[in-house]
């Protein structure tokens, strides 16, 4: 990596070490040394193993399950940086958690997603850097920069390549599971040069977790079909639009999303789903339990390690949000 006049020191909490450990590999530098231990009432202890004074630190931790337990582990990193006299205090949340509650969808409820934003800043964050937020508008729950990164042109690219080599041009619809992820499944379908879909479903909001399918707009009848997501938590909602392409005559169903939250019966569903291969990137480690053939994970830990590099050179990260069509045209320029 080039030099810069700060040392930079990327550390990891114990929620995906080996997604940081990947990030150290592309960056071309040593995980820093730290030691995470429980007290024995359950309370996070921590001790940094060596200096951060003046550096640019970079913590990286998605805040995914244990939720509370990582959330909490990453503040208390975060603390840690700032009395030991990091010059910038960088985190890394691959997954943001408590992300879906961004308003108030009724009386006397929270907007966790703030809150979550209030206790990084307090904390002293200087930077936060995230992929695919459930709502781009969380940024604005910031008063520092964030840097949204996506995962969408990798899955874009993987579908891609089995289109060539199996599933044929033409025939391909990209379906996106409810209104609010249109915008998403559009960029997927441009990549893909397919035609659009969405399901209309209404959610339960007595419930958790639970939505009923409503209708299908647009055509799936003959095709095949990529239903494309951000979060996927308990896979309820994904298998009901699953069901809802074959029930309106799709050939076949995919389906992917950049979180692979899979709580809860996730797993069982889609092992008895139509859908043929559910994709998702890294940003949530996938246990041994619940890797199931149906499941591909592709890595975005290039990206992120992309991101971090350019960051600690202060040089833009602006063509890192640009789709790739558009970067290759401007290298050619």
């Amino acid at each position: 990596m080039e030099a810069s006049s700060r040392d930079i020191k990327v550390f990891s909490g114990s929620a995906h070490e080996s997604f940081a450990r990947e990030i150290c590999s592309k960056l071309g530098v040593p995980m820093a040394e730290r030691k995470i231990f429980r007290f024995s009432d359950g309370e996070v202890g921590l001790s940094l193993q060596e200096s951060v004074r003046g550096a640019d630190v970079f913590i990286i931790q998605p805040t995914c399950q244990p939720v509370n337990e990582n959330l909490m582990e990453l503040l208390i990193l975060v603390d840690a940086m700032k009395r030991a006299s990091a010059g910038r205090v960088n985190v890394v949340l691959p997954y943001f958690g408590y992300a879906r509650q961004d308003r108030k969808a009724r009386a006397r409820e929270p907007i966790t997603a703030k809150l979550v934003a209030n206790l990084l800043q307090h904390a002293g964050t200087d930077r936060v850097v995230t992929a695919d937020l459930h709502a781009g508008q969380i940024q604005g729950f910031f008063d520092i920069p964030v840097d949204h990164l996506t995962g969408i042109p990798l899955l874009a690219s993987h579908f891609k390549k089995i289109l060539k080599e199996s599933l044929g041009e033409g025939k391909v619809v990209v379906v996106s599971p409810d209104i609010g992820g249109v915008v998403r499944a559009r960029s997927f379908a441009e990549v893909l040069n397919a035609e659009l879909a969405i399901v209309d479903k209404r959610r339960s909001y007595d419930v958790a977790n639970q939505s009923e399918v409503m209708d299908v707009i647009g055509e799936v009848d003959g095709k095949i079909t990529i239903l494309v997501d951000d979060i996927i938590d308990t896979a309820g909602s994904i298998v009901n639009a699953a069901n809802a392409m074959i029930g309106h005559g799709a050939e076949r169903v995919y389906a992917c999303a950049v979180h692979g939250v899979l709580s809860g019966a996730a797993i069982s569903r889609i092992q008895g789903s139509a859908i043929e291969e559910m994709v998702f990137t890294d940003t949530i480690p996938l246990s041994e339990e619940k890797s199931i053939p149906k499941i591909t994970t592709l890595t975005i830990a290039p990206l992120f390690a992309e991101a971090i590099r350019r960051i600690h050179l202060d040089h833009s990260i602006s063509i890192l949000f640009q789709p790739k069509p558009r970067r290759r045209q401007e290298r050619e320029m």
